[in-house]
Protein backbone atom coordinates (compact mmCIF):
# COMPACT_ATOMS: atom_id res chain seq x y z
CA UNK A 1 0.00 0.00 0.00
CA UNK A 2 3.10 2.29 1.01
CA UNK A 3 4.54 1.70 -2.57
CA UNK A 4 1.69 2.14 -4.49
CA UNK A 5 0.68 5.49 -2.22
CA UNK A 6 4.22 7.01 -3.66
CA UNK A 7 3.45 5.90 -7.40
CA UNK A 8 0.08 7.55 -7.32
CA UNK A 9 2.07 10.42 -5.61
CA UNK A 10 4.50 10.68 -8.24
CA UNK A 11 2.06 10.35 -11.12
CA UNK A 12 -0.50 12.60 -9.55
CA UNK A 13 -0.77 14.93 -12.66
CA UNK A 14 -0.20 12.69 -15.74
CA UNK A 15 -2.36 12.90 -18.13
CA UNK A 16 -4.63 9.24 -18.34
CA UNK A 17 -2.04 8.05 -20.79
CA UNK A 18 0.87 8.74 -19.24
CA UNK A 19 -0.22 7.09 -15.88
CA UNK A 20 -1.15 3.63 -17.32
CA UNK A 21 2.11 3.56 -19.08
CA UNK A 22 3.63 4.35 -15.80
CA UNK A 23 1.84 1.83 -14.08
CA UNK A 24 2.84 -0.89 -16.34
CA UNK A 25 6.58 0.12 -15.93
CA UNK A 26 5.95 0.12 -12.14
CA UNK A 27 3.88 -3.08 -11.96
CA UNK A 28 7.34 -4.78 -14.16
CA UNK A 29 9.13 -3.14 -11.42
CA UNK A 30 7.73 -4.57 -8.36
CA UNK A 31 6.26 -7.59 -9.41
CA UNK A 32 7.26 -8.99 -6.05
CA UNK A 33 4.75 -6.78 -3.79
CA UNK A 34 2.29 -7.46 -6.10
CA UNK A 35 2.70 -11.12 -5.87
CA UNK A 36 2.73 -10.50 -2.45
CA UNK A 37 -0.50 -8.69 -2.12
CA UNK A 38 -1.99 -10.97 -4.63
CA UNK A 39 -1.68 -14.18 -1.84
CA UNK A 40 -2.69 -11.93 0.89
CA UNK A 41 -5.45 -10.62 -0.79
CA UNK A 42 -6.53 -14.14 -2.35
CA UNK A 43 -5.99 -15.67 1.46
CA UNK A 44 -8.47 -12.93 2.90
CA UNK A 45 -10.98 -14.56 0.41
CA UNK A 46 -11.00 -11.59 -2.43
CA UNK A 47 -12.08 -13.28 -5.45
CA UNK A 48 -11.72 -9.98 -8.24
CA UNK A 49 -8.33 -9.06 -10.60
CA UNK A 50 -6.23 -7.48 -7.91
CA UNK A 51 -3.80 -5.71 -10.51
CA UNK A 52 -7.33 -4.17 -11.45
CA UNK A 53 -8.03 -2.99 -8.02
CA UNK A 54 -4.18 -2.24 -7.08
CA UNK A 55 -4.36 0.18 -9.92
CA UNK A 56 -8.31 1.57 -9.23
CA UNK A 57 -7.04 2.38 -5.66
CA UNK A 58 -3.82 4.28 -6.93
CA UNK A 59 -5.64 6.00 -9.84
CA UNK A 60 -8.91 7.37 -8.28
CA UNK A 61 -8.33 7.05 -4.58
CA UNK A 62 -4.50 7.54 -3.17
CA UNK A 63 -3.90 10.00 -6.54
CA UNK A 64 -6.40 12.36 -4.92
CA UNK A 65 -5.67 11.59 -0.88
CA UNK A 66 -5.03 15.27 0.59
CA UNK A 67 -1.55 14.86 2.55
CA UNK A 68 -2.78 17.43 5.00
CA UNK A 69 -4.25 15.51 8.16
CA UNK A 70 -7.78 17.60 8.81
CA UNK A 71 -8.32 18.62 12.23
CA UNK A 72 -11.18 17.03 14.18
CA UNK A 73 -14.82 19.14 13.73
CA UNK A 74 -15.24 20.77 17.26
CA UNK A 75 -18.56 19.77 18.52
CA UNK A 76 -20.98 22.49 19.60
CA UNK A 77 -21.72 22.68 22.97
CA UNK A 78 -25.26 21.10 23.55
CA UNK A 79 -28.01 23.57 24.68
CA UNK A 80 -30.64 22.10 26.73
CA UNK A 81 -34.36 23.26 26.57
CA UNK A 82 -36.96 22.81 30.21
CA UNK A 83 -39.04 20.63 30.28
CA UNK A 84 -42.08 22.46 30.56
CA UNK A 85 -41.81 23.42 26.78
CA UNK A 86 -40.88 19.89 25.59
CA UNK A 87 -44.45 18.49 27.26
CA UNK A 88 -45.96 21.77 25.81
CA UNK A 89 -44.74 20.96 22.66
CA UNK A 90 -45.53 17.14 22.93
CA UNK A 91 -49.25 17.75 24.49
CA UNK A 92 -49.62 20.33 21.40
CA UNK A 93 -48.34 18.21 18.49
CA UNK A 94 -50.88 14.87 20.41
CA UNK A 95 -53.95 17.30 19.86
CA UNK A 96 -53.15 19.37 16.56
CA UNK A 97 -51.80 16.36 15.03
CA UNK A 98 -55.57 14.92 14.25
CA UNK A 99 -56.72 17.60 12.73
CA UNK A 100 -56.35 16.61 8.89
CA UNK A 101 -54.77 20.00 7.62
CA UNK A 102 -51.94 19.17 10.29
CA UNK A 103 -48.48 20.76 8.99
CA UNK A 104 -45.82 21.02 11.14
CA UNK A 105 -44.61 24.58 9.97
CA UNK A 106 -48.34 25.79 10.77
CA UNK A 107 -48.93 24.08 13.66
CA UNK A 108 -45.42 25.63 15.21
CA UNK A 109 -46.28 28.91 14.32
CA UNK A 110 -49.75 28.02 16.27
CA UNK A 111 -47.67 26.56 18.96
CA UNK A 112 -45.80 30.32 19.38
CA UNK A 113 -48.88 32.59 19.55
CA UNK A 114 -50.52 30.09 21.80
CA UNK A 115 -47.30 29.76 24.30
CA UNK A 116 -45.50 32.97 24.08
CA UNK A 117 -44.81 33.43 27.61
CA UNK A 118 -43.13 30.14 27.67
CA UNK A 119 -41.07 30.57 25.17
CA UNK A 120 -39.91 34.26 26.41
CA UNK A 121 -38.69 31.96 29.26
CA UNK A 122 -37.08 29.54 27.25
CA UNK A 123 -35.29 31.92 24.79
CA UNK A 124 -34.05 33.76 28.04
CA UNK A 125 -32.86 30.57 29.59
CA UNK A 126 -30.78 29.66 26.19
CA UNK A 127 -29.36 33.40 25.81
CA UNK A 128 -27.68 32.12 29.73
CA UNK A 129 -26.62 29.02 28.73
CA UNK A 130 -24.16 31.12 26.31
CA UNK A 131 -26.23 31.41 22.49
CA UNK A 132 -26.63 34.86 22.04
CA UNK A 133 -27.85 35.57 18.60
CA UNK A 134 -31.20 35.16 18.33
CA UNK A 135 -31.70 33.28 15.13
CA UNK A 136 -29.69 30.46 16.74
CA UNK A 137 -32.11 30.80 19.07
CA UNK A 138 -35.24 30.54 17.28
CA UNK A 139 -33.85 27.60 15.55
CA UNK A 140 -32.77 26.04 18.17
CA UNK A 141 -36.67 25.67 19.52
CA UNK A 142 -38.04 25.08 15.44
CA UNK A 143 -35.54 22.33 15.66
CA UNK A 144 -36.87 20.81 18.63
CA UNK A 145 -40.38 21.05 17.93
CA UNK A 146 -39.50 19.23 14.72
CA UNK A 147 -37.64 16.57 16.50
CA UNK A 148 -40.89 16.48 18.67
CA UNK A 149 -42.98 16.06 15.88
CA UNK A 150 -41.04 13.14 14.34
CA UNK A 151 -40.32 11.26 17.43
CA UNK A 152 -44.28 11.60 17.91
CA UNK A 153 -44.81 9.86 14.86
CA UNK A 154 -42.27 7.23 14.66
CA UNK A 155 -44.01 6.22 17.85
CA UNK A 156 -47.07 6.78 16.33
CA UNK A 157 -46.72 4.14 13.98
CA UNK A 158 -44.86 1.71 15.89
CA UNK A 159 -48.15 1.15 17.78
CA UNK A 160 -49.49 0.60 14.55
CA UNK A 161 -47.31 -2.12 13.28
CA UNK A 162 -47.50 -3.55 16.53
Amino acid sequence: MEELYKFSKIHQYDDRTDFKDAWKIWTEDNNDIIEYETRRLTNLGYEGDILVKMFKSAKYYFRNKSTQKKEPAKRTTYINVNKELIEAMDNHIETQNYNKDYQPKKAFLDFCKEHAELLKETMTSIYHQGIHDSDEIENKIKKTYKNRYFIFIKNRQLKING
